[in-house]
């Protein structure tokens, strides 16, 4: 416990008299002091006991001592110590009511009572209190140490210090998800602070900030975890007041511990980097045994299921805006760290493996089929999605979809769920459905959407569109004449294959003069319409430009 004014009263060497403010005798003392000057104040820290004689002071005098009791209250001065017949044979009326217009704590010091005395009795009270705080703080680390290497881990290690700190803790993954805290109801209180913990992941580890509560009464402490640029994870402490030292000492401690089982070193994540690359790179070969061999148990269970192959990559384009208490961008770079949080995350928390080699400026990923990786990947994409399109949609462009997924900064394939024996295959689907998605301005596109759906949106690609527009160049040009509709008309009979009748009747022309455009359209673009091949040609060459057959 900290020393205070009725602690130095109490004490039965010193002889102490209160002479004014007998409520106020609770408050620590942090300090004694001796000073004769007339205005200390500016040597003054705050939480004195100030001990004088009043050598240069008129303590007689009513407005000079009530000045002077004002002005070092005011300051953060506690107390105040007169040592009686020293320069005043008694302590002087004016100096007492000055003390209790104040509410100042006046004690009457003996003069058989050196001001040493008391100064070395709240030094070794002081000592004392800190020497009971940094044996707490021991303890607290042992007592955390051994709850860290409990088969509860960091959720034991949180429950603890929650009881050490008589509040409420929580621990947050390098995506920013509540994944442990203690007791339970903090989990909810914790989710409140997403933001709050967005913006401390911003900064380089380690860092720290105290959160404003407006929904309840604790105080609340955020302390990123790692040692790297990036956080590996956050730790939230609530509390009913400041923490002192044991408590202190308690959270640093916490955040070490949990520093160490979040980070992992540098090179065990190398090594196991190379060793996916090496599975990676045998599965692509055509080799799965191998790969199942090497892949041991670290990534032998990812391998027994259907997997998935995830192609990601940055994709550059306009920063999303960060508005309102929204963290900052993380831009392109930023965003494929954040997919790859945000699966490691979710696979740590199921015990799922996760197998991810970076590949130059991609990152190539193998996640089991229906997992919580996957499903993260695409819980991701879907949000970076929507907040994309409702920032174009904010900019005046709710049209532009071929910015969206530049404004998300990441683009991903995702191939159908496959086996080890046609991993290379699987490999080639993601690919084909990250162009995909690059060209449709989409963040994820899977294989399945690709094969099920049409080969008409393959076709809004500029080299398409130039092509198209070549080839019916001539034609729209004998159009612009007036001498005839051959475009309509082509489309028609392509629309009805070829058949003449039909074809004339959609058009209302008679069939003889559809055969005589036919024919004109042969002469002006030297082809036939017999060779399937020009039929196709035309016919996508309509559909690219926006003048198809009829769907």
């Amino acid at each position: 416990m900290p020393h205070t004014l009725a602690s130095l009263v109490n004490h039965t060497a010193l002889k102490l008299t209160v002479l004014a403010g007998e409520d106020r005798l609770d408050v620590p003392v942090r300090w004694a002091h001796a000073s004769e000057l007339i205005d200390p104040v500016p040597y003054m820290e705050g939480g004195e006991l100030l001990l004088i004689t009043a050598l240069k002071l008129d303590a007689e005098d009513p407005e000079a001592t009530r000045r002077y009791v004002r002005r070092v209250a005011e300051a953060g001065v506690v107390g105040l110590g007169f040592a009686v017949g020293v320069n005043y044979e008694g302590v002087p009326e004016a100096l007492v009511e000055a003390a209790r217009e104040q509410g100042l704590p006046l004690l009457g010091v003996p003069r058989r009572t050196p001001f040493i005395a008391i100064s070395k009795a709240v030094s070794a009270s002081v000592a004392a209190d800190q020497y009971r705080a940094v044996t707490a703080g021991f303890e607290a680390q042992r007592e955390l140490t051994r709850a860290a290497l409990s088969a509860e881990g960091p959720a034991e290690l949180l429950a603890r210090l929650a009881a050490h700190l008589d509040g409420w803790a929580a621990l947050y993954d390098a995506s920013g998800a509540v994944v442990a805290a203690a007791p339970d109801w903090a989990a909810r209180r914790a989710a409140r602070l997403s933001e709050d913990v967005a913006r401390l992941r911003e900064r380089p580890a380690p860092a720290s900030s105290v959160v404003s509560d407006t929904d309840g009464d604790d105080r609340v402490e955020l302390q990123s975890l790692g040692t790297g640029r990036r956080a590996r994870g956050v730790l939230a402490v609530g509390t009913g007041a400041r923490l002192g030292t044991a408590e202190r000492y308690a959270v640093h401690s916490a955040v070490a511990l949990l520093t160490l089982t979040t980070e992992r070193s540098r090179s065990l994540q190398d090594a196991e980097q190379r060793l996916g690359a090496a599975v990676l790179k045998m599965l692509l070969a055509g080799e799965p045994d191998h790969a199942r061999a090497v892949a041991g148990r670290l990534y032998g269970g990812l391998l027994d299921a259907p997997f998935r192959v995830v192609v990601a990559e940055p994709v550059a384009g306009e920063e999303p805006a960060s508005s309102g208490g929204a963290a900052p961008a993380r831009g392109t770079a930023g965003a494929l760290e954040a997919l790859t949080d945000a699966m490691d995350s979710a696979a740590a928390r199921t015990g799922e493996a996760v197998l991810a080699v970076p590949d130059g400026g991609r990152l190539i990923v193998l996640v089991a089929d229906g997992g919580a990786a996957a499903d993260a990947c695409a819980a991701y994409a879907a949000e970076a999605q929507a907040r994309s399109g409702a920032q174009a949609g904010a900019r005046g462009r709710p049209g532009r979809q071929e910015a969206a997924n530049g404004g998300a900064g990441v683009a991903v394939g995702l191939s159908a769920p496959t086996g080890p024996m046609a991993a290379a295959n699987a490999y080639r689907q993601a690919e084909q459905a990250l162009s995909v998605a690059r060209r449709r301005g989409r963040v994820l596109v899977e294989h399945e959407d690709v094969a099920a759906g049409s080969v008409l949106p393959l076709l809004a690609d500029d080299a398409v569109r130039a092509f198209a527009d070549g080839l019916l160049r001539a034609l729209r040009e004998h159009d612009a004449t007036g001498r005839g509709d051959l475009v309509a008309s082509l489309r028609a009979w392509l629309a009805r294959h070829g058949q003449w009748d039909a074809a004339a009747a959609d058009l209302g022309v008679h069939r003889h003069t559809l055969r005589y455009r036919m024919r004109r359209v042969e002469e002006i673009l030297g082809r036939s319409l017999d060779d399937a091949d020009v039929r196709m040609e035309l016919w996508l060459a309509l559909k690219a430009t926006g003048g198809g057959p009829a769907d």
